[in-house]
């Protein structure tokens, strides 16, 4: 802060089954309505915002000669008013700096035995088109009761350190919710993949990223991969007791590394409990898109993107995260956040690798030329429907689930409970889908599919639920370009499409015909086999909006 250049980061390389009948397919099921969120960028102070807790007037600047002002400062924001300005009443102040939009304060000597306070803010400012952007915005007030330095520079730490206990987000009090936030200072390990999305990962974090950490206290470290699974065995291996966040700054593929490495370790069950956080430096950033979501936010991408999901890491807000296992027919187990898919959706995905360099719109070519040469997959799809009577919801305590009394050692992964064996039919009180074509399927967890994609928009981070997609063959070209225009708005549904089906599931399978087609789980490519999932309620913590 003002103008001092941030520390410098350390840079590391280093029964029977239950079938719907010809024509009664099931049916395709609406989108529960969103639980309001508060849309925080728009949302004007109350009125005063709350009662007085300090007031003084100082100088409107650090210099001896700059004019004076008079602070209020409430609960909810700093007001200033200018000299003649209002004094309160219908008028108002003349400026009213949010605290929720505060990332740090300091206080510091100046010249002449006089003391300063600042604080810096990122307010979302509004262009005349396009979506507002957090922009910085800092303050600094100068103090001056006379020649009493020591007294002069109480005055001001008092006031800086009121405006910082005001600014740190308030945990919200929600039934079977689980939230906490980060201490300060703040010691974070960020794992960088200078390769992902258009290579400018390190540029941004230098940029964009690090100065705003700097002025928040979090002091990161950072880890560039060098290599696939670097990041994987950098967790699986680290002491993570010193650190106190987990920062992924890539795409979705290098957090999938992260999360199934700290599933490897002995002590998985306490490493979950870190709090990750997603930076988006990839080409599609689903997770950092669905937060920026969560939180309230215009939709954004690139830069402005990568400025509200380091605004939400500078608050610091934690909370927990569904995970969903994945088993595979060959013996793998894997842990996924975003997705599981096969078909239409996975063939751009991993076709379009190769157009990497264009950033997030590879997808855009992809899906052209995957319309060009549509396909269809054979395949069996069964699936539990959220709220099956005979499926009780499994117990949470502290976010976790419990283990069944002498199922295996310390340190043994949660069971799936909801699921057989591969080589075995699905239990009687599942569904299978009567239709064995399909153009694509695709289970997701999260609201977006990528940064413009909007998939699933009554997702929440631990809902419970896997979003369950599904487009029969049959389908033309053109339908299904609507359908993935329309998807960027999250309107995709209402096409009232016969051969776009969803339903809210808590676990599925997937049996494919043939090996052919490609695979994919949380964008990352799998060999085509059979396969089933299901969903870990609170399994993980991540870095969140309000």
């Amino acid at each position: 802060m003002n103008g001092a250049a941030p520390p410098a980061i350390a840079v590391r390389r280093g029964g029977r089954q239950q079938r719907a009948a010809a024509g009664g397919a099931p049916r395709r099921v609406p989108f529960p309505a969103p639980a309001p969120m508060a849309a925080g960028r728009r949302a004007p102070p109350e009125p005063g915002g709350g009662p007085v807790l300090l007031q003084g007037v100082f100088g409107a600047g650090p210099g001896p000669g700059a004019a004076s002002c008079s602070l209020v400062l409430t609960a909810r924001e700093l007001q200033v008013r200018r000299p003649g300005g209002s004094s309160g009443g219908s008028a108002g102040p003349d400026a009213a700096l949010r605290l929720a939009d505060c990332v740090s304060s300091a206080a510091f000597p100046a010249a002449a035995a006089a003391a300063c306070f600042s604080l810096v803010c990122y307010p979302f400012r509004g262009p005349r088109w396009g979506s507002p952007a957090r922009q910085r915005l800092e303050r600094t007030f100068r103090v001056y009761r006379g020649p009493d330095a020591e007294g002069n520079l109480r005055i001001a730490q008092a006031w800086s350190r009121r405006i910082r206990e005001l600014s740190v987000p308030a945990v919200p009090v929600q039934d079977g919710d689980s939230y906490g936030v980060l201490p300060r200072p703040c010691r974070a390990l960020v794992l960088l993949n200078p390769q992902s999305g258009a290579g400018r990962a390190l540029e941004d974090f230098q940029a964009v990223v690090q100065p705003m950490l700097a002025e928040a206290d979090v002091a990161a470290s950072v880890f560039i991969t060098e290599r696939p699974h670097h990041a994987h065995e950098k967790v699986r291996d680290e002491d993570l007791s010193q650190w106190d966040a987990l920062v992924v700054m890539s795409g979705d593929g290098l957090l999938y590394e992260v999360v199934n490495g700290l599933m490897e370790r002995p002590d998985w069950d306490e490493a979950m409990k870190k709090p990750l956080c997603i930076l988006p430096g990839g080409s599609g950033n689903a997770l950092a898109a669905s937060i920026n979501y969560y939180a309230g936010n215009d939709h954004v991408a690139k830069k402005k993107l990568l400025t509200n999901c380091t605004f939400i890491l500078c608050k610091g807000l934690h909370t927990q995260m569904d995970l969903v296992s994945l088993s595979t027919a060959s013996g793998k187990r894997l842990f996924s956040f975003l997705g599981f898919g096969w078909g239409f959706i996975s063939d751009v995905d991993i076709d379009s690798e190769k157009y990497r360099w264009l950033g997030n719109a590879r997808f855009t070519l992809g899906t052209l030329q995957c319309l060009a040469k549509l396909r269809v997959y054979q395949g069996r799809l069964s699936y539990l429907p959220l709220g099956t009577p005979r499926d009780p919801p499994e117990p949470v305590t502290n976010g976790h689930i419990p283990l069944p009394a002498g199922t295996g050692a310390p340190g043994a992964l949660p069971p799936d409970s909801l699921l057989v064996p591969l080589g075995q039919p699905v239990p009687a009180h599942w569904t299978v889908v009567p239709e064995e074509e399909f153009v694509t399927v695709y289970a997701i967890y999260q609201s977006h599919l990528g940064t413009n994609l909007l998939m699933a928009p009554a997702a929440r981070l631990h809902d419970g639920c896997i979003h369950l997609f599904y487009l029969k063959a049959g389908i033309g070209r053109a339908a299904l370009l609507r359908i993935f225009l329309a998807m960027a708005r999250g309107t995709h549904l209402d096409l009232n499409c016969p051969h776009l089906c969803y339903v809210p599931v808590r676990a599925f399978r997937l049996e494919p015909r043939t090996a052919a087609g490609i695979m994919t789980v949380d964008g990352e490519a799998l060999a085509s086999e059979p396969v089933q999932g299901q969903v870990h309620g609170r399994l993980c913590r991540v870095v969140c909006g309000s």
